[in-house]
């Protein structure tokens, strides 16, 4: 099998349980980059939430890349980007139409921080906002210019409220025809412009770096996986801890993110 790239999820694939990557991980990943395999993190994450995984892996500079925004952008790790699909001012309006759908947080993505117009803040809103080492910025509506632009919206709740089920099971059909909209956990619901994915993205930079699409692999395990999961020339590794559809639609199933499933996926196929 000649993997060129190898494009790995972040939560739930590349980190285990404690938010940290696994010695036999990492050591896997090194070998693998040290052969010339191009290793990128594609992940619903800003890139100020991936670097330090980044560096971990002894990934850094401007010919080493992310995948961010579950897709809507593309960066190299020096920050400057590839390739960005933003939402403006009539998605922002069309955002709260839905938040009023359910008891839900509301917050808006760019590649410098979030903002949100709610002053009670779930417990996983401001999960996400340290896990990615970004400030929240609580404005009101007369506060948000008319040429806002952002690249992801996330819907959240407490882990113990059914509001997101809700907000789920209430999103109007037309809603799903004009974004690409994810359940990324029980609690998070997260939405991109219409064609802006993971696996989108990950077509886009294989094309730029000259790379087929049949030499990429991918790791994955919840929604906002699938788009890279449904792409045939793809192989497709799907962690023992992933959802069901991730699972069928992969070419193998590995362990799960706490048992060192990309390494021993790494040992069998590519190293």
């Amino acid at each position: 099998m000649a993997i060129k790239m190898i494009a790995i999820d972040l939560d739930g694939t590349l980190l285990t349980s404690g938010n940290t990557i696994s010695p036999e991980t990492q050591k896997a990943l090194q070998i693998a980059k040290n052969n010339g395999i191009k290793i990128v993190l594609a992940t619903g994450r800003p890139l100020s939430g991936v670097l330090p995984f980044e560096s971990q892996l002894g990934l850094e500079g401007d010919d080493q890349y992310a995948v961010v925004f579950n897709g809507a952008v593309v960066q190299n790790l020096a920050g400057k980007v590839l390739m960005s699909q933003e939402m403006d001012y009539r998605d922002f309006n069309v955002m709260l139409r839905l938040q009023r759908l359910s008891h839900v947080n509301l917050h808006f993505e760019t590649t410098e921080c979030f903002w949100t117009l709610d002053r009670d803040l779930s417990v996983q809103m401001q999960i996400n906002a340290a896990f990615t080492n970004n400030d929240i910025r609580v404005r009101n509506r007369d506060e948000i210019p008319e040429d806002f632009t952002f690249n992801k919206v996330g819907f959240t709740c407490n882990k113990d409220s059914d509001q997101i089920a809700k907000l789920w099971g209430s999103i109007p059909d037309w809603a799903f025809e004009s974004y690409d909209i994810v359940r990324s956990l029980d609690n998070v619901i997260e939405l991109n412009a219409i064609g802006a994915s993971k696996g989108n993205a990950l077509m886009d930079l294989a094309e730029r770096l000259k790379i087929s699409q049949k030499d990429v692999m991918v790791f994955g395990d919840q929604g906002n996986d699938i788009s890279m999961f449904e792409n045939p020339n793809f192989h497709k590794i799907a962690m023992g801890n992933a959802i069901s559809m991730i699972k069928e639609k992969a070419d193998y199933v590995t362990d799960d993110n706490d048992h060192n499933g990309i390494a021993k996926a790494l040992k069998k196929f590519v190293i």
